[in-house]
């Protein structure tokens, strides 16, 4: 049986923060920015913009009536969750319209828990071939003005429809992860933003990535000439573009590595347009991929390199199926276009609003922009969500 991805969809912040007015103002060179992390713009949340509003766009720009009665299981993967007990996918279901008898549940770990999702989800199809699954991965990068990770925040969210017989990409079985008890980024409950080892981290992710690679191969009998593209976790492009620097054959044709090369720089396009979006970050480099590259088509495999800070990394590979270009949208980055551009000191106040709650419990927030949904107001310590123009 085939299971794999038969829909993504894609949202993001209304606001932009563009990477030249960042550098001018913290007093470094643009080239830090735009050569150094190869990012060019940043997607900036307001308060009324969460993981449930965007999780729930993402995946309402795609799902058809039909897809709400057959989906049973909604998962959202996150790691910018908004309540330590109840999941996002509760929202998300409800906001969704999805048929009431549907399992929904929250997964974490760091920027991998979207894969584990994407597994739990394979196996669930296979027992249950009428069925679909939503995975959602959303996710707010934010970690302080003025911080070394400022320049590398972001927010974003991808839906991703599973089902038999997928139209966009079929997952192969398989798969290898790898985890090491590593302390390179980390969020406790106490702190609104991590604490970052940021060149330890760049070293695991890199190391990981190497032995995870190698392993692969061994244990499968692959190598990089068997695939058209390999798709990475993306918390800035330029650490992605060292890891397929990283695992390059150089014995390979060069037209395959120049196809290899071309097809990884169609990859990031939209996250230097966005910026680190956590969870959905591997998934959104997919995604530019597929509506960007004119290179694919059905039946090339792509590899992808899953990482998530703590640590866990998988590499999977998947196929495209007969079609897959009917189920994009080619011209998502001049929709990109269209987000409204703040200053730096209107970036500040922004993406850094916290809620204040009076004695009640209670708070209302400025009617920013948000896509489809927002959070319209705090009721009692209780989040309460609806349609943006209700």
């Amino acid at each position: 049986m085939k299971i794999g991805i038969d829909k993504m969809g894609f949202a993001t912040s209304q606001y932009v923060l563009q990477m030249n007015d960042l550098a001018q103002r913290r007093g470094v060179d643009p080239d830090k920015f735009s050569k150094g992390l190869l990012l060019n713009a940043l997607s900036i949340a307001p308060i009324t913009d969460d993981i449930i509003t965007l999780g729930a766009s993402a995946a309402d720009s795609v799902l058809t009536e039909e897809d709400r009665a057959a989906i049973d299981m909604v998962i959202v993967a996150t790691e910018s969750s908004i309540d330590q007990s109840k999941a996002a996918a509760v929202y998300v279901h409800n906001l969704l319209g999805i048929q009431p008898f549907a399992r929904s549940v929250e997964m974490k770990e760091a920027c991998y828990s979207a894969t584990a999702a994407l597994d739990y989800a394979r196996l669930h199809i296979e027992k249950h071939p009428q069925s679909k699954v939503l995975v959602i991965a959303a996710d707010i990068a934010k970690y302080g003005i003025g911080t070394p990770g400022e320049s590398t925040q972001g927010a974003g969210s991808i839906a991703m429809l599973i089902s038999a017989e997928p139209h966009i990409l079929e997952l192969n079985d398989n798969t290898l992860a790898q985890t090491r008890d590593i302390m390179d980024f980390w969020r406790p409950n106490y702190s609104t933003t991590p604490f970052v080892n940021g060149m330890y981290s760049t070293k695991q992710y890199l190391d990981m990535l190497k032995t995870t690679w190698t392993e692969y191969q061994k244990r499968f009998g692959t190598s990089l000439a068997d695939f058209s593209a390999f798709c990475f976790h993306l918390p800035f492009p330029k650490l992605a573009l060292k890891g397929f620097n990283k695992i390059m054959d150089k014995s390979l044709p060069t037209d395959l590595q120049e196809k290899l090369k071309e097809n990884f720089d169609k990859s990031i396009l939209y996250s230097q347009q966005i910026g680190n979006i956590y969870t959905g970050s591997l998934f959104l480099g997919l995604l530019s991929l597929l509506e960007n590259s004119q290179n694919l088509v059905a039946g090339d495999k792509i590899a992808f390199f899953s990482y998530g800070s703590g640590a866990v990394a998988e590499i999977f590979t998947g196929k495209l199926v007969n079609g897959f270009r009917d189920y994009l949208q080619p011209s998502r980055l001049e929709a990109l276009k269209e987000r409204t551009v703040l200053s730096v000191a209107d970036y500040e106040k922004l993406f850094f609003e916290e809620a204040e709650l009076d004695e009640k419990g209670n708070a209302t927030f400025t009617d920013y922009k948000t896509g489809p949904f927002a959070l319209k107001e705090i009721c009692d310590h209780q989040r309460i969500y609806g349609k943006s123009n209700d």
